[in-house]
């Protein structure tokens, strides 16, 4: 095993200042902890003596990290913020009608930033086939998160839900927050303002839960996310050039590979707020482990998830307006979900598909009920649940439908047995680490408490050792740069 190279180390800390950051936040970089290092010290320091220095402490590095990924897009961020900020306070002091005109205001400005910035060309080019030509608009890595956050915030204080008060310092500190900045989870006001006011010392139980965290996340993203990219990239960059069977293996990598991706980095997320002593919930709860398609969407992207549900299909009238209305507005929120995740008519048809899914499953509850729920039901359920899951994926990364006829065309019509061995051959490394992955959905939650209970008590050089392995097994397994997080882009 090649041990750290401090040289490697030393130039990657040069780049972190010097060169813009490509797709987000490095949280896998030598570079990014370098930094992280220093800035704790001076965080733990600050966070004894005076909040306000604590605060404007954050907010600096959070903009920081803005800047490095934005240019100067970074000054979107506070703007939103400060107009934010202001007209949810104008909107506490007015009356009923005014708070609705403050709301819409505010609600008006957070989505018109975000959709000329993500879906301008998209509109243009796509929808109404215009020949306007409008040049490159750059998207500001993170908009759709802070804008979700803004919007959260100023509904919640509009229903009353929220009832806090937060200095301006304080609701910047909110939506700029760094570990949440570029790819959430989406944090709502009432779980991290209290926390911000109440700025307590993390106790020593959450500063090993973060780093439990921080090693999985490691593990997930750097590790087996970012290994199976490579041959996962191949295949679907150029699909004619592989066969059914090893599409259907990239099919089955790309699966995994989103899933340990995006639930890695809500691991870094969640376990560098632990270490600033900071509580956030959960984002994904054993998703892969769902038998239909309604508790999928309730274990994956939970932050997203329960958004849409709040503010998106409970006003469209959720299940109060009759069955069809409930159908249509589960298949409403979907195909705005979809549409969420990126400008384009595959992200569209994704969501379509999961919207689909979700009215089927609920037409057909009364009968399943029927059914017993027995072993082989429940093995049969996961398994029909998850190949749903898996064919809606190829649409999510396939660039075109020309690329997703050739998948599905291929997987159905050139799969031949025969091929399993030489592909063994070729690619045992990466065959072996979606074995790994595959393996880890036999853990069940209590199994993963455990684990987590128990590496909360191991001595602490136990613990520093357990994450060099993960660090080391990360340099072993990388493959060029350091790859972005793939929720970066949306």
């Amino acid at each position: 095993m090649n041990p750290i190279d401090w040289n490697l180390a030393a130039q990657d800390l040069g780049r972190f200042f010097t060169e813009p950051v490509s797709g987000g936040l490095p949280f896998l970089s030598m570079g990014f902890w370098l930094v992280f290092l220093l800035f704790l010290s001076v965080y733990a320091l600050l966070k004894k003596s005076t909040k306000t220095g604590m605060m404007l402490w954050v907010l600096a590095f959070s903009l920081f990290f803005f800047y490095k990924a934005n240019g100067w897009l970074m000054l979107l961020l506070p703007a939103t913020a400060a107009a934010n900020w202001f007209l949810v306070e104008r909107m506490r002091k007015a009356d009923d009608r005014w708070k609705k005109v403050f709301l819409t205001a505010t609600v008006v400005i957070d989505l018109s930033a975000l959709l000329y910035f993500k879906y301008t060309g998209f509109i243009l080019h796509d929808v109404i086939r215009s020949n306007f030509e409008i040049g490159d608009i750059a998207l500001p890595i993170g908009i759709s998160f802070y804008t979700f956050q803004a919007i959260s915030y100023a509904v919640d204080v509009y229903r009353g839900k929220y009832t806090g008060r937060p200095t301006i310092l304080e609701y910047l500190f909110y939506l700029s927050y760094f570990p949440l900045l570029m790819a959430g989870p989406i944090t709502r006001a009432h779980t991290l303002l209290p926390q911000i006011r109440r700025n307590q010392m993390p106790a020593q139980r959450e500063l090993w839960l973060g780093l439990w965290l921080i090693i999985l996340g490691i593990i997930k993203k750097g590790v087996l996310a970012d290994y199976l990219a490579v041959y996962n990239n191949l295949a679907f960059d150029t699909p004619v050039s592989y066969s059914g069977y090893e599409l259907l293996m990239a099919s089955i990598g790309y699966t995994m590979q989103i899933y340990l991706d995006f639930s890695g980095y809500s691991d870094l997320a969640i376990g560098l707020s632990a270490l600033l002593g900071f509580r956030l919930e959960e984002n994904f709860l054993f998703p892969y482990r769902s038998l239909n398609l309604t508790e999928f969407w309730r274990r994956w992207h939970i932050s997203l998830s329960t958004w849409f549900r709040d503010y998106l299909y409970i006003p469209l009238g959720g299940n109060r307006k009759g069955k069809f209305r409930t159908l249509l507005n589960n298949f409403i929120t979907m195909v705005v979900a979809g549409l969420w995740h990126g400008a384009s008519w595959m992200f569209v048809i994704w969501g379509a598909m999961h919207g689909a899914g979700l009215v089927v499953h609920k037409l057909c509850r009364p009968w399943l009920k029927k059914i017993p729920d027995t072993w082989p039901v429940k093995a049969v359920s996961w398994l029909i649940t998850m190949l749903f899951v898996m064919a809606a994926w190829i649409f999510f990364r396939a660039g075109s439908m020309e690329v997703v006829g050739q998948f599905y065309g291929k997987i159905f019509t050139d799969i031949d047995l025969a091929y399993i061995v030489p592909f063994w051959q070729a690619r045992r490394l990466w065959s072996i680490v979606l074995i790994i992955s595959m393996a880890g959905l036999l853990i069940t939650p209590k199994m993963y408490t455990r684990a987590k209970l128990r590496f909360i008590k191991l001595p602490w050089p136990v613990k520093l050792l357990i994450l060099i392995v993960a660090v080391q097994l990360m340099i072993q397994l990388r493959s060029g740069d350091i790859r972005p997080f793939i929720y970066y882009q949306f």
